[in-house]
């Protein structure tokens, strides 16, 4: 079966860290970087994944300023205005807003608009009031800690769409070089930590922080 995850929410240091294991490899998952930033520091203060949903009905209009984010349209479309600019967003399309920029959200007219809104935040903006009303706002993931072993630098911060093919084995086990934050769109698959592998789901979020060492695929699970 088909496994799809959006966000790879990927924080990292180069692009992906090298394989953990010398073993073979599966061949690679088909990807696409759907929004991309370079941060010049993570370190300045603990940062914190969070994770929200936002509906707009349609041709409703709000507004949110914040930490560094992505937005990741999930049905209908977004206009989204920042900085003189305005830029529509499909679903499967997303856009990097840097920290503290005021930005003005309007639904599209053909209908109602979801979308998905991924925060890298400190923790003192973890609780921070995020899209105003009439927008319905939803919690779906929230760092129960802050993101570990962060180093001093440039990082990274990528939101990737990827797909797993159907009944694709499991690539080397290996390890970020920063962190990851999966969400599971469709079908199923499974992931491996510490020698015990979990099945995904769709909705599922998956938290791999630096030094994790993992692999995943699309066969069934078996514990």
């Amino acid at each position: 079966m088909q496994f799809r995850a959006t966000g790879i929410l990927l924080l990292s240091a180069a692009a992906f860290a090298a394989s953990a294991a010398a073993q073979p490899a599966a061949p690679p998952a088909p990807r696409a970087v759907v929004a991309a930033a370079k941060l010049p520091t993570v370190t300045d203060a603990p940062r914190y994944f969070k994770v929200l949903s936002i509906s707009l009905a349609s041709g409703e209009k709000s507004s949110v300023s914040g930490p560094a984010s992505v937005l990741y349209q999930i049905s209908g479309s977004t206009e989204v205005s920042f900085g003189g600019e305005t830029k529509t967003l499909n679903a499967g399309e997303g856009l990097y807003i840097a920290s503290g920029t005021a930005v003005e959200l309007k639904a599209g007219n053909a209908g109602p608009s979801t979308y998905f809104h991924y925060f890298l935040a400190p923790a003192a903006d973890l609780d921070r009031p995020a899209e105003s009303a009439p927008a319905v706002v939803k919690e779906l993931y929230r760092s129960a800690a802050p993101i570990p072993d962060l180093k001093a630098g440039a990082y990274d911060l990528n939101l990737t769409r990827v797909t797993f093919p159907a009944g694709m084995p499991s690539n080397a086990p290996h390890h970020r070089s920063g962190a990851a934050l999966y969400y599971v769109i469709s079908d199923a698959g499974a992931n491996t930590i510490d020698g015990n592998t979990y099945a995904r789901t769709p909705g599922s979020f998956i938290h791999e922080p630096y030094s994790l060492v993992h692999h995943g695929g699309t066969r069934a699970p078996s514990r």
